[in-house]
């Protein structure tokens, strides 16, 4: 497995190695030894999987200490836009987001680390997404960030009228009032 460092601390892209043939493929999509040795230790305890139709928006979500998530995101089918905010304000990076396409073809993991926000826009006609989480979801703990406020400068790819959101996601708060612990 190659993981790829994102300039973020402890933001990283996994990338399994496929083994394909006539047949199909076959990959190690999670291992524990592997990423152990490589200096990622996280004990995982929630599988969660979710459908979306295109144009689908969720996001961003967080879960504010004791009951922040790590989350490993990955695609089984379709193409998404998975995108994070760092929420940990005594790092550089704080407020800063990253992008990256994930889908059932490139098969790229994102590893979140506890202190982001995250979200995902749906691109494909559809898209079945696969994710661990290493904490429980706690909805009393739980908070957001408006996928659109302006000082995220986020490029959703997809014009505002296409996108799909929950009436919870439409209600966010900005980054500077969104109240969180990292």
């Amino acid at each position: 497995m190659n993981i790829f460092e994102t300039g973020f601390d402890g933001l990283v892209v996994l990338e399994p190695k496929v083994i394909e043939d006539p047949r199909g493929y076959f990959m190690e999509s999670y291992r524990y030894d592997v990423l152990k040795s490589k200096g990622i230790d996280i004990h995982f305890i929630q599988d969660n999987q979710s459908k979306s139709r295109k144009g689908v928006l969720r996001g961003l979500h967080y879960q504010n200490v004791p009951y922040a998530q790590t989350k490993l995101m990955r695609v089984l089918t379709g193409e998404i836009l998975d995108v994070v905010v760092d929420l940990r304000r005594k790092k550089p990076t704080f407020g800063k987001s990253f992008l990256i396409k994930l889908s059932g073809e490139n098969r790229k993991q994102l590893l979140v680390p506890k202190g982001f926000a995250h979200g995902f826009l749906v691109l494909s006609e559809a898209a079945e997404i696969l994710y661990k989480c290493d904490e429980f979801y706690n909805p009393e703990a739980e908070g957001g960030i408006m996928y659109n406020d302006p000082a995220l400068k986020i490029d959703w790819v997809m014009k505002k009228e296409d996108l799909i959101l929950s009436q919870r996601d439409l209600n966010h708060p900005t980054l500077e009032k969104a109240i969180f612990n990292f």
